[in-house]
């Protein structure tokens, strides 16, 4: 049995005790496979569900499936009340990023470090692997990500100790110092700042400045 049919098959035996009409096979591998289409993006449950033909409560009630049985998770936007005009929508993130591969179809490594995604699925690698790090050591983690109205954005925060650690995930291999202009977005009256990151395709660990790292993703 491939992952994609055990998660079918998982899913069917979690959601006959729920929904009285059960579910469609071929619309539940639809709305997986949509949604693998947006890892790393803001939640939109209305193009989710019509990529899959279902409604948007349906939709939400199997991505709350998946989230159950450890396909996905959600990091969700970090909310202060010093900042304002801050968006609600939570982030989508497989577990397995090479899951979310094989479900958007992507044959090879050369033709996705080409397309589309790549950037996604990067970013997906090294918030999945994160997220991993964390839970196997036995500890829950406070991840965010930041984004308001204005379209300022920062990839991921790490709350931890009262600081923020605040991190942009790159696909290059030659990070410019601008990559974290972002993080002055978040230089606020009582909210402290800890080492910054840009998590990248860099060769060997180094920084900008004695505030900002440059973090090889294999170290993650």
């Amino acid at each position: 049995m491939d992952l994609l049919t055990f998660i079918i098959v998982s899913a069917k035996t979690w959601l006959i005790p729920i929904l009285a009409e059960g579910i469609d096979f071929l619309k539940f591998t639809d709305f997986i496979k949509a949604s693998a289409a947006r890892t790393a993006q803001l939640i939109n449950y209305k193009h989710i569900a019509d990529d899959a033909e279902i409604n948007q409560e349906t939709a939400k009630g199997w991505l709350q499936l998946l989230e159950t049985l450890g396909v996905i998770f959600f990091v969700r936007p970090y909310h202060h009340n010093v900042l304002k005009r801050m968006i609600k929508t939570p982030k989508l993130y497989f577990y397995d990023t090479g899951l979310a591969v094989f479900l958007t179809r992507w044959d090879s490594p050369q033709t996705l470090m080409n397309g589309a995604m790549n950037g996604a699925i990067f970013e997906n690698y090294c918030v999945s692997e994160i997220v991993k790090g964390y839970e196997n050591s036995g500890r829950e983690p406070s991840l965010y990500f930041y984004r308001d109205k204005d379209s300022k954005e920062i990839d991921l925060l790490i709350e931890r100790d009262g600081m923020l650690e605040l991190i942009e995930i790159k696909k290059t291999v030659s990070p410019a110092k601008g990559m974290s202009s972002s993080f002055t977005a978040l230089e606020k009256p009582n909210l402290r700042q800890g080492t910054g990151a840009i998590i990248c395709l860099a060769e060997h660990l180094g920084a900008f400045d004695k505030d900002n790292l440059i973090v090889p993703a294999g170290l993650v």
